[in-house]
């Protein structure tokens, strides 16, 4: 089994700006709009050198799972990478991260946005999200990562419009559309409200037609079982895995961590003060905590107990 954190190492990122490590640069709307596309490209390409840091300091602390941010890019709707004037040095460095990866068997992965909804009836949205996720696979492709889940893009069915069965046709026709190097690393993920997909509704309405990979999540089965114990669930989405290790994602309830009802129950955690149960499955686990991998090294404690 391997944890993983998301996106952000807080230990890096809050050193002093001079010494900060982070591949999550961005800038409001109304900056790209005055500095532009040489902005974008210097931001970008501070972004991916920093990648290949944080990489080493994975290595370094026995971390072989982690998700990229989606914020490598910023502005990325508004460009193609060929346009930005770093693209041959960002080429270059996303190459290396890549190296690392592959030498040291980490797995990366990247999890777009919630306004990704190829189920949408609005083509503009689809158009949209389309782009999104293409622009996700042009940058796994360019690092070098394999077209298989085990460098997933993960994301969520996205809306049931009232009718959950036609939301999931649309979302699985829209899914034709994509390209290899997204079709290829594409997952879904269960929902948190009892109205949405659960990972027996994925099962049943999207991987039986398409086949693509269930990524269930522990803490937002407890909103949304489709009538299945955590233990059928998890089971059921790892069946959907072929021959690559299936994930799951974990996080505990942030109104429980501080005792407050005014917190939604679904809001993730700050750490974790319960160990991750896989009732015996062989699988990587993205830990979704607040405190990123400083909370994973304390689930770490909690699972050699």
């Amino acid at each position: 089994m391997n944890l993983g954190y998301a996106c952000i190492n807080l230990g890096l990122s809050e050193r002093p700006k001079s010494k900060r490590i982070t591949t999550n640069r961005s800038m409001i709307r109304r900056t790209f709009d005055q500095k532009g596309l040489s902005y974008a490209s210097e931001l970008s390409l501070q972004n991916c050198q920093d990648l290949p840091k944080i990489l080493k300091w994975n290595v370094k602390n026995g971390f072989s799972f982690f998700r990229l941010s989606s914020n490598l890019f910023p502005w990325a709707s508004e460009y193609s990478l060929e346009e930005l004037p770093d693209y041959h040095r960002i080429k270059q460095t996303l190459a290396f991260a890549g190296q690392i990866a592959r030498i040291h068997g980490m797995r990366i992965t990247s999890h777009p946005g919630p306004f990704n909804k190829l189920c949408s009836p609005k083509e503009r949205v689809v158009l949209n999200t389309i782009k999104d996720l293409e622009h996700h696979g042009e940058v796994f492709d360019l690092i070098g990562l394999p077209r298989t889940p085990f460098a997933k893009l993960n994301i969520h069915v996205g809306a049931t419009y009232g009718d959950k069965a036609k939301a999931a046709d649309t979302f699985c026709r829209n899914f034709e559309r994509l390209s290899d190097a997204v079709k290829s690393r594409l997952t879904v993920e269960n929902d948190d409200k009892a109205s949405m997909f659960s990972t027996k509704d994925l099962y049943e309405l999207v991987y039986k037609r398409i086949g693509i990979p269930i990524v269930h999540d522990v803490h937002h089965h407890l909103f949304c079982t489709g009538g299945l114990s955590q233990e059928e669930a998890m089971n059921l989405a790892a069946t959907t895995w072929g021959g690559v290790k299936p994930v799951i994602h974990y996080s505990q309830s942030r109104a429980e961590e501080h005792n407050n009802p005014k917190i939604k129950p679904q809001a993730h955690s700050d750490s974790y003060w319960e160990p991750v149960e896989t009732f015996g499955l062989d699988v990587d686990v993205m830990c979704e905590c607040k405190h990123k991998e400083i909370g994973v090294f304390k689930l770490r404690e909690l699972m050699r107990r």
